[in-house]
């Protein structure tokens, strides 16, 4: 049995968009979509009769959802489930059997605004599996290039997937999952790296540093060619932009995201569960980029 697209279900704008998200690419992938919502995602209930009533409501957010999705995506293979929560757990173990989780990446928690701490937070530091964080008001023609006459369309081109890449640990993880994503769409593959010249102080006495800036970069351009050279013969069929560029690789992606369908980011497996961390690169990207944002774990 294919492992499906899992989807947090909250009934928010937030998880709607992610849903209708969720469903394009669970065709894309030919693969199911499961519609998870976690019961009680705030405590336990006191009754029964306040138990049933929340798998009513609950019953009642994943109908609607599921509504919502055949007049837009009538194609997808649907199921959904109902958990026990708190939330984070409960789409953490469904993750377990997922091709990947997509969740809302605000309301989850009941914070407008607020992600520190909240559901897609916690997700995107410790999932196992690739999690992808949709904004509420993501529509299908987001992903695509306006038509002739500027209006949204979802008939022509998909725009650019942008990878961010780090070449000091560039994982073969992440860099699938984007050459992968960029062929489903039939999109072109921008592969970002950012790098930031060596001060005198981080030099060591043995070192041997570029003076000059352009000379650096064409250094860093040879690496991330021979880095991406047996992908590119992988997919011979997806155009690749190599894009080397001198900053700070949080500003440096959350530009290149603006116009992206998609931004591919890694995050290293922790190697202690209970302090998860996403790194400043994939933090910035949580907060600042609108495009839909898929974080792969590698170890």
């Amino acid at each position: 049995m294919l492992s499906p697209v899992v989807v947090g279900v909250d009934g928010s704008a937030e998880s709607l968009a992610a849903v209708e998200w969720a469903a394009r690419e669970a065709v894309r992938r030919d693969r199911p979509l499961r519609l998870v919502h976690a019961r009680n995602w705030t405590g336990q209930a006191e009754s029964e009769t306040a138990h049933a009533a929340q798998r009513h409501r609950a019953q009642r957010t994943l109908r609607q959802a599921e509504e919502h999705l055949r007049g837009s995506v009538p194609d997808v293979e649907l199921t959904d489930e109902q958990v026990d929560g708190p939330a984070t757990a409960a789409l953490l173990k469904a993750t377990e059997r997922a091709e990947l989780l997509v969740v809302g990446s605000r309301g989850l928690s009941g914070f407008t605004g607020v992600l520190v701490g909240s559901v897609a937070q916690g997700v995107v530091a410790t999932a196992p599996r690739p999690v992808v964080l949709v904004r509420a008001g993501e529509e299908a023609e987001d992903e695509h290039y306006p038509a002739g006459d500027g209006r949204p369309s979802t008939s022509t081109g998909f725009r650019d997937v942008v990878l961010g890449i780090d070449l000091a640990d560039a994982c073969d993880e992440v860099i699938e999952f984007a050459f992968e994503a960029a062929r489903l769409r039939h999109a072109r593959l921008r592969v970002v790296y950012a790098w930031q010249p060596p001060s005198a102080i981080s030099l060591g006495p043995g070192d041997i540093g570029l003076i000059n800036d352009p000379e650096q970069a064409e250094e860093w351009r040879g690496f991330l060619s021979a880095v991406l050279k047996a992908w590119r013969e992988k997919y011979p069929n997806t155009e690749v932009l190599e894009t080397v560029v001198e900053g700070r690789a949080s500003t440096v992606l959350v530009r290149a995201a603006s116009a992206a369908s998609l931004l591919v980011v890694g995050r290293r497996l922790s190697g202690r569960p209970a302090v998860p961390r996403i790194g400043p690169v994939t933090h910035a990207a949580v907060h600042h980029v609108r495009c839909p944002l898929a974080v792969v774990p590698h170890e």
